[in-house]
């Protein structure tokens, strides 16, 4: 606009067509320091496109990089457990137990799919599948042949029988731990091959009633 006098739409006109090096043609003659302009701008503006393109580009691939050598880092620490427990489910009840065996020092690994999941698993730096805990592949893969004890808290009844017939099969001597919302569901998961199984609102109430009838007592396990 300054050196050639075009007016505003011209001159970003000229500008895209030549940093884009697309080059359709100029809109009219342009005078000799038109041309050292024109000259400078692709030098120095084609540059630095190229300059963001590569550091755009060497961004994703050392992000696609670092992201293939953690999947195998994790493998190789997946692969490495021994004696250890699958927690299938991270929810409440899930973290939780996550919490409690990590006090104690006790290998785990969780299998729970869900973005939200994994970033709180991500969060509590656990060894994790971002996986369905009803597959069986993924059981396999989380070690369940060397596993001390599998836990499944997931928040579907349906599921963690499935859970837990499938462990069974794949570990025949493998603790299995189940929840349960209802107890028309805590047989069924027995009979396919929980060793255990937990009602939540069952146990919670039953310790709502010895708070109630023996509150001296729960005072000091609280405190404990």
């Amino acid at each position: 606009m300054t050196i050639e006098g075009l007016n505003f739409l011209d001159s970003i006109y000229m500008t895209i067509i030549t940093l884009s090096t697309v080059g359709y043609g100029e809109v009219r003659n342009i005078g000799h320091a038109g041309l050292i302009f024109i000259i400078l701008l692709i030098l120095f503006g084609v540059s630095i496109i190229a300059y963001i393109v590569g550091l755009a580009a060497e961004t994703l691939v050392e992000g696609e990089i670092r992201s293939i050598f953690g999947r195998k880092k994790l493998s190789k620490k997946i692969r490495s457990l021994n004696n250890h427990y699958i927690i299938c489910g991270y929810g409440r009840i899930g973290r939780i137990i996550c919490k409690e065996l990590m006090r104690k020092s006790i290998p785990l690994i969780v299998i729970e799919k869900g973005e939200q999941a994994r970033q709180l698993l991500e969060h509590d730096e656990l060894l994790y599948l971002d996986a369905d805990a009803t597959k069986e592949e993924f059981l396999v893969e989380a070690g369940i042949e060397k596993a001390k004890g599998l836990v499944a808290v997931v928040s579907s009844d349906p599921q963690n029988v499935y859970i837990s017939l499938t462990a069974r099969g794949l570990n025949p001597l493998l603790y299995i731990f189940s929840r349960a919302e209802d107890e028309a569901t805590e047989k069924k998961i027995i009979r396919a091959g929980a060793n255990e199984v937990m009602l939540p609102y069952r146990l919670g109430g039953r310790r709502m009633a010895q708070a109630i009838l023996r509150p001296t007592v729960s005072n000091l396990r609280s405190q404990l």
